[in-house]
């Protein structure tokens, strides 16, 4: 006989409160936990391949492994140290390019910009503003990442669960499914993988086309003479998880720099224009159908105020867990709609007549 609903509730609360007080309570802790396991949930399925192709799950984990560490010593020797002098050299170059923009309006548009005018201190402001705290927050990010991750824990901790994680991924997740009440299994297993098709669309496939058009935007922008291509698309890149948004800012902030750049070179505007109509095309028509699908049921609004949530409330720790704990509940509340669409409280007395 299976437990009432209402001792169930206390139990599953139960299970909560203790889940969010461990992540409030040890953040830093686990830490290193949380990300080797992302790791490995995000690279299972290429581990699964692997198998069906003929290697064990030992070999296919170490292969992986070893791919793993190549493409991060060279992340850790090219792009990084790029990224960072691409964005000082953004930081520093504001107020020039806020002169040049009011140079250009005070030419255009006399009126617009006289010397007691609102516009004009607004852009000598900004420019200066920028400068003066945007190198603080680059630096206070770059400062805060160290102490939070530092060195050791991605260079030893963060692999070393990993790779144990993803050589038993597998068997820790039939040790799990033992233990799940046999009265709920069923239901346990349905919302869980539901769970997961919703993380795979997601996180596998939305961060795997935030890499690729990140990727596209910065190498053919630097392609193009773009001075700061690379930054520009890693931040188009980041922020593509958000529909047009990404395209959007990353489209305004590349145009408008190459507006600075090439003033008068009208191909070359066109040619970094262009370099994002053909993003979007592929985006749209290609990548994302391909690797997310029409629709995951993880909503972009649902997303961002998951994330401004839990970051707020638990750090950088709560901003990974985020995205899992935002697509549980919207499956569990997806769960509870439809039993309670099915229920004798919402059809009433008459719904079964009718039936």
């Amino acid at each position: 006989m299976a437990l009432p609903v209402r001792q169930q509730a206390k139990y599953w609360g139960a299970a909560a409160v203790v889940f969010l007080l461990a992540l409030w309570g040890l953040g830093n802790v686990i830490l290193p936990f949380i990300v080797g396991g992302a790791v490995a949930y995000f690279l299972d399925p290429v581990a699964d391949r692997l198998e069906a192709a003929g290697m064990s799950r030992s070999a296919a984990t170490a292969l992986i492994s070893i791919f793993a560490l190549f493409v991060f010593i060279l992340l850790a020797l090219l792009v990084v140290p790029m990224l960072v002098r691409q964005l000082i050299g953004l930081i520093n170059s504001a107020p020039d390019i806020a002169a040049r923009l009011q140079a250009f309006l005070t030419e255009k548009f006399p009126t617009l910009l006289d010397e007691q005018g609102v516009v004009r201190d607004t852009l000598g402001a900004i420019g200066q503003t920028v400068k003066a705290r945007g190198g603080e927050l680059a630096q206070g990010l770059l400062s805060s990442a160290l102490s939070v991750l530092n060195a050791l824990l991605f260079i030893v901790v963060v692999p070393v669960v990993a790779f144990y994680l993803l050589l038993d991924w597998d068997t820790m997740i039939a040790r799990i499914d033992a233990l799940l009440p046999r009265d709920h299994s069923g239901t346990i297993r349905a919302i869980a993988r539901d769970i997961d098709r919703v993380l795979a669309g997601f996180v596998r496939g939305q961060v795997s086309v935030c890499l690729i058009l990140g990727t596209f935007y910065a190498s053919t922008l630097m392609l193009a003479g773009l001075d700061f291509g690379l930054i520009v698309g890693a931040i188009a890149g980041l922020i593509t998880f958000i529909p047009y948004i990404g395209a959007l800012i990353g489209g305004a902030l590349a145009i408008g720099l190459a507006l600075f750049q090439f003033w008068g070179e009208w191909a070359s505007i066109a040619l970094v224009a262009g370099i994002f109509a053909v993003g979007q095309f592929l985006e749209g028509n290609i990548i994302t159908p391909r690797l997310v699908g029409k629709s995951v049921g993880l909503h972009p609004v649902w997303l961002l105020f998951a994330l401004s949530a839990f970051g707020t409330v638990f750090g950088f720790v709560g901003m990974l867990v985020a995205v899992p704990v935002a697509a549980a509940i919207g499956v569990i509340a997806r769960f509870v709609i439809a039993q309670y669409v099915s229920s004798r409280l919402y059809v009433g007395l008459s719904g079964e007549d009718d039936g």
